[in-house]
């Protein structure tokens, strides 16, 4: 775990591998940087819920209800079972896409929440991913699942909070995107309030605010549509039962 949390980059600085003054250090970070940016992005890329709809039902989730390759697209148009695979595999994206940068660079965990910058970038990097992926012509889904799942290996305790005041707001008004957007928006917030509190830190890393910040408006951009059909009282509730004849 030391090698998580410090980094294999900052390993070779503190075992003078790697030159700690001049370019050459510099260098050598852009590159680590580089990669693991690079890695988050390709990641990111790979959606679980076109996967599965192509796998199991030869069809492409985005011809089928709202369009979105998301989960709850997949839990509307194929049910509990097709969505569960989904949550699974973009989690799991998602988590790797973070574990790489903290391998190279560390996570910096202050009791419990990471101060690395660059681990939230890579975070940032696997939801644009998942939102505008390389594979399959730029069009996946909206990002809050993979924002979640880098919110729960970066930041433990504000995934705890979001994540609860998320399933009241769904479960009392049945609108998924209501709750997704909200959470969105506070999530930099809690981010922020809970490093505070917590890590023992003077100052957040304005890397990391930055990235909280830029994941909060992706997500709220993303489900635009949706606040429009809020507005005007047409969104669609959400349905646990499997679609007839999926």
């Amino acid at each position: 775990m030391n090698i998580l949390n410090n980094g294999l980059f900052n390993l070779l600085v503190s075992g003078s591998v790697i030159d700690a003054e001049g370019w050459g250090y510099y260098l050598a970070l852009s590159g680590f940087v580089l990669v693991s940016l690079i890695a988050a992005y390709l990641l990111g890329s790979v959606n679980s819920a076109i996967i599965v709809s192509g796998a199991f039902y030869k069809e492409d989730i985005r011809t089928h209800g709202s369009g979105n390759a998301g989960l709850t697209n997949m839990l509307r148009t194929y049910g509990k079972g097709a969505a569960g695979l989904t949550l699974l595999g973009d989690m799991l994206k998602t988590a790797l896409a973070v574990l790489f940068t903290a391998l190279l660079l560390g996570f910096d965990y202050r009791n419990g929440i990471s101060l690395n910058g660059f681990c939230y970038l890579a975070g940032l990097l696997a939801v644009i991913g998942h939102i505008f992926p390389i594979y399959y012509g730029f069009k996946g889904g909206k990002g809050v699942l993979a924002t979640a799942t880098m919110a729960l290996v970066l930041t433990p305790l504000p995934f705890l909070i979001l994540i609860t005041l998320f399933i009241i707001i769904v479960a009392i008004t049945r609108f998924v995107s209501l709750g997704s957007v909200c959470v969105a928006t506070l999530f930099p917030f809690v981010v922020f309030a809970c490093i505070k509190l917590v890590s023992g830190v003077e100052s957040v890393p304005i890397l990391l605010n930055v990235c909280t910040v830029l994941l909060a408006i992706t997500v709220v951009w993303c489900h635009r549509a949706n606040i429009k059909r809020l507005a005007k009282g047409t969104e669609s509730k959400i349905s646990f039962k499997k679609k007839e004849g999926k």
